[in-house]
C-alpha cells in the first residue's frame, strides 16, 4: 500500500515536471514563431521601401541623376545618339547638333546671346535646359527597326527635341528692351504657369564659351555674365513688396481695410528711423488703394507696424520665402528677414520693401501672377513636350497648381489696387495701350549713394491676363521711368 502511494506521488510529480516542460517547450515555440513573423515582417518591410524607393526613382529622380554632369552615362549616351533641337513654342531653333563631313559634332545655339541663360550652354558644364533635359535630348524614340539598322552600321541615332514653351518674339522683345542695362526679365501665362521669356543681362554668347572661358569667369561680380539674374539674382524687392504688405493688411483687416487711412508729410519716424516717400514726395490724405497706387513709403510703414509678425510670417512662407522653389531651373531662396524679436525700425523698412528682405525676378513674377490668377499660385515650367524626330509626342508636360495663397476676395482688392497704379498712379505710361493692365513698380535703394534699382511687376489685361512680367533693371532708377516701358513693349508684342 505504501509503496503504491510512493508510486502515486512519483506519477503526479512526473506528470507535474511534464506539464511544466509542455508548457516551457509551448513557450519557447511562441518566441520562437514570434521572432521568425518579426523577421519576416522586417524582410517584407525592406523589401517594400526598396521596391517603393525604386518606383520613386524611376518616377521623380533618375532624370536628375542621369542630368547630373558627373555622370559617365551621359558619355555613353552621346557615343550612340546625336543631341535633339532645344526648340521655341513656335519653333524657332535655339540650340542643335551639327555634324560636319568628318563626324566631328557641334552644339550651336542659333540665337546667341538672347536665350543663352535659360537654353544653357554644354561648354564648360552644362547649364540651363540643356542641363536639366540632357538624358531626353540624349534619349531617341525613332523606329526601332532604323535604331537597330543604324547601330548595325555603326551610324548614330538621333536624340529627341525639346519643345519650351518660350515665345521666341517676346523673347527678343525683352531682349533688346533690357539693351545695355544690367537685369533680368522674365514672363509667364499667369493661368498656367508657362514661362513665355527669360533674359538675363548682360548676356554671354553660348556658341564662343571655350574660347572667352578666361575672360568670362574674369568679370567683377558686378558684371557676372555667367549668373541667370532672373532665376539667381537676389534683389531689394523695393516698393514691389508692398504687394505683400497689402495682402497680409487685408488678410488681418477682412471687414474694416475701407476705413484705413494716413497722411502723408513725405517723411515720417517710425521705430526710430526716418522714413522718406521717394524724392521727398508728400502724397497728402491716402487711404489704402492710393497708398497702393502712389506707393507711398510713410503709410506702408505704419501699416506694417501694427501687423502680426508671426502671420506675416507665414504669408511669405505661402509665397516661397526661405524656401526653395518647385521648379526645374537653378535658382536662388528669397529671404523675408522679419521675426518677432525685430524692431521697429527694421519692420517699418521691410514693410516698404527696403531693409533685410531678398527676392529674385522669378519670385517676385510668381507672386504678381498669382494675383491675376485670383489667389491661386502655378508652379513656373519651360518645357511644354518631348517629340521623336518623326513627330511623335514621347511627353506632354502639363499646368500645376501650387495651391491657393489668398482668397478670390483679396485677390479681387488687390487686383484693383494694382490696376489703379496704372490708371492713376506710378505706371500711367501704360494707359496708353488699347486695354487696361495692372501691375506694381518699385524703386529700391540699394547703397548709401543712393543706387537705384528700377522695378515692375504686373500682367494684361487687366480682366482677362493673358501675360504677367517681373522686371529689373539695375542701377538706373525708377521703376516708372525704366522698368514700365520695358513691360509695355511687351505686352505690345504679345497681347492679342
Amino acid at each position: 500500500m505504501e509503496e503504491l502511494r510512493r508510486k502515486g506521488g512519483r506519477n503526479k510529480k512526473q506528470s507535474r515536471i511534464e506539464r511544466q516542460e509542455a508548457k516551457r517547450l509551448e513557450k519557447e515555440n511562441k518566441r520562437g514563431n514570434r521572432q521568425i513573423l518579426f523577421l519576416t515582417y522586417g524582410v517584407v518591410a525592406v523589401f517594400l521601401s526598396m521596391a517603393g524607393y525604386l518606383a520613386y526613382f524611376l518616377a521623380f529622380d533618375s532624370g536628375n541623376v542621369i542630368n547630373n554632369t558627373h555622370n559617365p552615362r551621359q558619355e555613353l549616351l552621346a557615343e550612340r545618339v546625336i543631341k535633339g533641337k532645344i526648340l521655341s513654342a513656335d519653333g524657332d531653333v535655339l540650340a542643335e547638333t551639327r555634324v560636319g563631313k568628318s563626324g566631328k559634332e557641334t552644339r550651336v545655339y542659333p540665337e546667341g546671346r538672347a536665350f543663352c541663360h535659360v537654353v544653357g550652354r554644354t561648354s564648360h558644364s552644362l547649364t540651363g535646359i540643356e542641363l536639366n533635359q540632357c538624358y531626353p535630348l540624349l534619349t531617341s524614340h525613332d523606329n526601332p527597326l532604323q535604331q537597330l539598322g543604324n547601330t548595325l552600321r555603326g551610324k548614330k541615332n538621333q536624340g529627341d527635341d525639346v519643345i519650351t514653351t518660350l515665345d521666341a518674339d517676346l523673347q527678343r522683345t525683352a531682349y533688346q528692351a533690357l539693351g545695355s542695362n544690367r537685369g533680368a526679365v522674365v514672363a509667364m501665362e499667369p493661368s498656367s504657369g508657362k514661362i513665355l521669356a527669360m533674359v538675363s543681362t548682360p548676356a554671354y554668347d553660348p556658341n564662343t564659351v571655350s574660347e572667352n572661358w578666361d575672360t568670362l569667369i574674369g568679370y567683377s561680380d558686378e558684371e557676372s555674365r555667367l549668373v541667370n539674374r532672373a532665376t539667381q539674382g537676389l534683389y531689394t524687392p523695393g516698393s514691389t513688396f508692398k504687394m505683400v504688405t497689402a495682402m497680409e493688411y487685408l488678410m488681418e483687416h477682412p471687414k474694416d481695410h475701407e476705413k484705413y487711412d494716413y497722411r502723408c508729410k513725405g517723411s515720417a519716424k517710425f521705430g526710430g528711423t526716418k522714413i522718406k516717400c521717394y524724392a521727398g514726395e508728400v502724397h497728402g490724405k491716402l487711404n489704402l488703394r492710393t497708398s497702393f497706387a502712389e506707393s507711398c513709403n510713410g503709410s506702408f510703414a505704419n501699416i506694417g507696424m501694427n501687423l502680426d509678425i508671426g502671420s506675416f510670417r507665414n504669408l511669405c512662407s505661402k509665397l516661397y520665402f526661405d524656401r526653395k522653389l518647385p521648379v526645374d531651373f537653378e535658382h536662388n531662396r528669397a529671404k523675408f528677414m522679419l521675426d518677432r524679436k525685430s524692431d521697429g525700425a527694421e519692420i517699418a523698412q521691410t514693410s516698404m520693401g527696403q531693409g533685410k528682405t531678398l527676392v529674385t525676378p522669378l519670385q517676385n513674377l510668381m507672386i504678381g501672377a498669382m494675383i491675376a490668377n485670383d489667389g491661386v499660385m502655378m508652379t513656373p515650367y519651360v518645357i511644354d513636350q518631348v517629340k521623336s524626330e518623326d513627330g511623335r509626342v514621347i511627353k506632354q508636360y502639363e499646368a500645376e497648381s501650387i495651391g491657393r495663397v489668398v482668397d478670390e476676395q483679396i485677390a479681387a482688392e488687390m487686383q484693383d489696387m494694382m490696376e489703379a497704379v496704372v490708371q492713376e498712379g506710378t505706371a500711367t505710361s501704360l494707359r496708353g495701350l488699347s486695354y487696361r493692365s495692372a501691375g506694381k513698380t518699385g524703386s529700391a535703394e540699394v547703397d548709401a549713394k543712393g543706387t537705384t534699382n528700377a522695378w515692375y511687376v504686373g500682367y494684361a489685361p487687366a480682366k482677362n491676363p493673358q501675360i504677367a512680367v517681373s522686371i529689373v533693371v539695375e542701377g538706373v532708377g525708377t521703376g516708372s521711368r525704366y522698368a514700365v516701358p520695358i513691360a509695355k513693349k511687351m505686352f505690345e508684342d504679345y497681347v492679342n
